[in-house]
């Protein structure tokens, strides 16, 4: 079952009850999110006993769950079938912001992330993607909601577009979780053709690229993916975004110790980006022991910060989180949990 109007309303058909039920099961799951079909106590016991031989409201389990000392609570999900994501919940003075997964596992395979050592397990499912976020509204306390969502968990997210989009359109419908879309970020490490059908798909939503180096040599030894984008391709999706939506890009960036935060490197960023409507965020590196590399010392975050601002670019250095409980992509799942 498609976690969404259309397959809510698809199902009310298939089994023989009226549309408006459909109205009905989408306010238990999204608004009221319940467990199961016995909460939905407006709906006859019959109608509960049927939807319950065919269909399950929630399909995930935390098999572990870890919190750091600012606040931040790490979930590991195991789905029906075996396999692992994780979700992380974020907590801010003025907002509650969830990251959720949109694969087990990636096919990216950049060399400094957990997520994708051991490859790409399988695409989640429209549904599995929704319910890390309904999952994190459930761990927040009462009188408390969930503001933000980023889309920067497992996986790469336009390698399951469909899914995502699915996704995406829930989180944000009024029908659905109702989160507006600006509050709404997804990542991606930057697929051109599906830059440009992001923005015609969802315009208010912000977009991010994952970029982690100036110049094509070095993204394509630390993303080999990048391989198939060069950045040129990238960049031209870039500016066409920027056409479309009038919307900024953020470019993210890794500062990895003695690898892509040289002053050298700040200057290559400053002339790649220059000519188009981007902000730099800074994340000074959550370590990965099996990677082999480290975060950049507070003087060379300090430097490169200083040349791309003295070269005109808006950077920033986002506030790190989680880092005492492994919070970077893919840690938890792989300490044998």
């Amino acid at each position: 079952m498609e976690y969404d109007k259309a397959g809510f309303e698809k199902l009310a058909v298939e089994i023989g009850i009226p549309k408006f039920r459909a109205g009905q099961l989408l306010q238990w799951v999204f608004e009221k999110r319940a467990a199961g079909f016995d909460d939905m106590t407006n709906l006859s016991k019959d109608l509960r006993a049927k939807l319950a031989e065919s269909y399950t409201v929630r399909t995930a389990e935390v098999i572990d769950e870890v919190t750091c000392k600012d606040g931040t609570r790490k979930f590991l999900v195991k789905w029906p079938d075996g396999v692992l994501t994780e979700t992380v919940l974020m907590a801010y003075h003025d907002r509650n912001t969830v990251c959720i997964s949109t694969q087990s596992g990636c096919p990216v395979r950049c060399t400094f992330c957990a997520s994708g050592q051991h490859g790409l397990q399988r695409n989640l499912t429209s549904g599995e993607i929704i319910e890390q976020v309904i999952l994190a509204a459930d761990k927040l306390e009462d009188g408390k909601r969930l503001s933000n969502v980023v889309i920067m968990g497992m996986g790469e997210p336009f390698a399951n577009y469909e899914n995502t989009g699915k996704a995406i359109t829930a989180i944000n419908a009024d029908w659905g979780l109702a989160i507006g879309a600006r509050h709404i970020t997804i990542s991606t490490i930057g697929i051109p053709e599906r830059i440009i059908k992001f923005a015609e798909d969802f315009p208010q939503v912000t977009l991010a690229v994952s970029l982690h180096a100036p110049n094509d040599a070095l993204r394509q030894e630390l993303i080999p993916w990048a391989q198939k984008y060069p950045l040129k391709d990238l960049m031209d999706a870039v500016a066409e975004y920027y056409d479309l939506t009038h919307r900024e890009v953020t470019m993210e960036y890794v500062l990895l110790d003695g690898v892509n935060c040289l002053p050298k490197h700040a200057e290559q960023l400053a002339k790649l980006i220059r000519p188009f409507r981007c902000n730099v965020n800074l994340i000074n590196y959550n370590t990965v022991l099996e990677s082999g590399h480290r975060p950049a010392g507070e003087k060379a975050v300090a430097n490169f910060m200083d040349i791309l601002t003295q070269r005109g670019v808006n950077v920033h250095l986002r506030q790190s989180k989680g880092s005492d409980i492994n919070a970077a992509c893919g840690q938890l799942r792989n300490s044998g949990k």
